[in-house]
């Protein structure tokens, strides 16, 4: 049976991170980190300020965090951290779904839904699909890719049944470096090597393409729906 760990309970579990490092044995706190584990593939050579909507680089870098959204578009267009608050935001509830068959319940994200988002931009007649890429390069080059991609039709994006969102925010408060900060891709029905953290990059295509993930570990498909069973409510119909 999945693990599962719900918000509540995931509070309850940090609220008391302290105390049990101080009193537990050593397997009761290895039992607590492993529970909601942070997945990341990338090096950490940054991070992001979001009242100053800067990127920061460990050689003492920093440049401002921006979105651009270009391929089969008439025109790219780059939007700021600031523009992209000032989009209507949008709160939901979701579940979360790692590949290693644990689920965390009830997160609350906030964001800019992709209808928002691609309505600042003209797509082409041809384009079906959005590329995401992220900040930062993988400790491994996949298959010639060293950053992090994925990719979805424009169909499922935009569907909001299926619950996708450009998440800038979780519980309220701006995304944190753990979760993706400056901003991921929400996909509750997806299972989460799909959710793209850190992401700097949208490129609209003709044709979808292979993700990271499924590059360096093809034995996980492009296409990654949540098993039945481990979802609370029926997955919509999608192509």
């Amino acid at each position: 049976m999945p693990y599962t760990l719900n918000r509540r309970r995931a509070l309850q579990l940090f609220g008391c991170a302290a105390a049990i490092a101080v009193s537990a044995p050593r397997r009761v706190w290895a039992f607590v980190v492993q529970a909601f584990r942070t997945r990341t593939v990338e090096h950490g050579t940054f991070t992001f300020d979001p009242a100053a909507g800067k990127v920061r680089y460990g050689d003492g870098r920093e440049e401002d965090y921006a979105l651009t959204i270009g391929g089969l578009v008439d025109e790219p267009v780059t939007l700021t951290y600031a523009q992209l608050l000032a989009l209507p935001q949008t709160r939901q509830t979701s579940d979360f779904h790692c590949v290693e068959g644990w689920s965390v319940l009830d997160v609350h994200w906030s964001g800019v839904t992709f209808k928002d988002l691609l309505a600042t931009v003209s797509p082409k007649p041809e384009a079906r699909y959005v590329v995401f890429h992220s900040l930062g390069e993988t400790g491994y080059n996949s298959s010639g890719v060293d950053h992090y991609m994925e990719s979805f039709p424009i169909d499922w994006l935009l569907n909001r049944e299926l619950g996708y969102l450009f998440a800038l925010g979780l519980d309220g408060a701006p995304l944190p470096q753990d979760r993706g900060a400056p901003a991921r891709v929400v996909c509750p029905y997806d299972l989460a090597y799909k959710s793209i953290k850190f992401v700097t990059r949208m490129e609209l295509t003709a044709e979808k393409q292979p993700g990271w993930w499924t590059l360096a570990n093809p034995i996980y498909p492009w296409r990654a729906p949540v098993p039945a069973r481990r979802l609370r409510t029926a997955m919509p119909p999608r192509s």
